[in-house]
């Protein structure tokens, strides 16, 4: 796996699009690929179609998505929140991943798309939604969300993700 940052040419648009299964909206760029360049994690624009996306980054990577799909049916989220509910620690992690989050979708933002969303009365909305555009930051939601964005800056949902996938290896 390799940070790319990669500029979105034809024929990587095409390949993303074939990943998703449709035409990407709002790609940006490509910051996570494997070491044969397949895109694994896509980064999107805060503004697509004149509509908030608070979504940055984009899990593209099907080997991991089916992964996390099963961890999921079979009830992983659930039991990692009773996790985050009962440790302090976690949930003050978490707040940090979704301030760090916040800041790099900022960060990322053109000005043209910043003017825009200033312009729609989106901004200010887009500021208290944090990973996977979530905006009660106490819950977990969606793992690809947080694992998308995990690959690009590690964060604690993340991690826990990473350590049931190894506890389940050495089972």
């Amino acid at each position: 796996m390799t940070e790319a940052h990669t500029p979105v040419g034809p024929d990587l648009r095409a390949e993303v699009a074939r990943l998703l299964g449709r035409e990407p909206r709002g790609l940006r760029d490509v910051p996570i690929c494997r070491e044969n360049g397949t895109p694994m994690v896509i980064r999107v624009a805060s503004l697509v179609d004149d509509k908030p996306f608070p979504t940055l980054y984009w899990l593209v990577d099907p080997a991991i998505n089916y992964r996390i799909d099963t961890a999921e049916a079979g009830g992983l989220i659930k039991r990692l929140q009773r996790r985050v509910d009962a440790e302090p620690a976690l949930q003050a992690a978490m707040r940090r991943d979704h301030q760090r989050y916040i800041a790099a979708r900022n960060d990322f933002m053109t000005a043209r798309d910043l003017a825009r969303l200033r312009a729609l009365n989106f901004y200010e909305g887009l500021q208290s939604r944090g990973i996977g555009g979530i905006a009660d930051i106490r819950f977990i939601r969606c793992l690809h969300t947080w694992y998308g964005a995990h690959l690009v800056e590690p964060n604690t949902i993340g991690q826990l993700l990473d350590d049931h996938w190894r506890e389940e290896c050495a089972a």
